[in-house]
């Protein structure tokens, strides 16, 4: 299963704005994907309450996982989504 650690980008952590941009931009992808922190059991990337309450701050670095066709695009995708300052304007 395909994989990508990535660091939190933005300042406030994935909560609010980052986590519903993040959660939405997951809903998008061919394949379901999860996210873990601190080697905690992982959650769907899709839910976010799940995401929320992963409590990830900026820097923390967090595990996205996904199988199957298109697994790779979308790990790009949400990885790069992930490591960007998303509390930015014009995000």
């Amino acid at each position: 299963m395909p994989e990508r650690t990535v660091l939190i980008g933005a300042k406030s952590g994935l909560h609010a704005r980052p986590a519903s941009l993040f959660v939405q931009a997951a809903a998008r992808q061919p394949v379901k994907v999860t996210v873990a922190r601190d080697g905690r059991p992982p959650v769907d990337a899709r839910s976010l309450l799940s995401v929320l309450a992963l409590g990830a701050e900026h820097g923390d670095s967090v595990v996205l996982a996904a199988e199957g066709d298109g697994a790779e695009a979308a790990l790009d995708e949400l990885a790069a989504l992930v490591a960007s300052d998303l509390d930015a304007a014009g995000t």
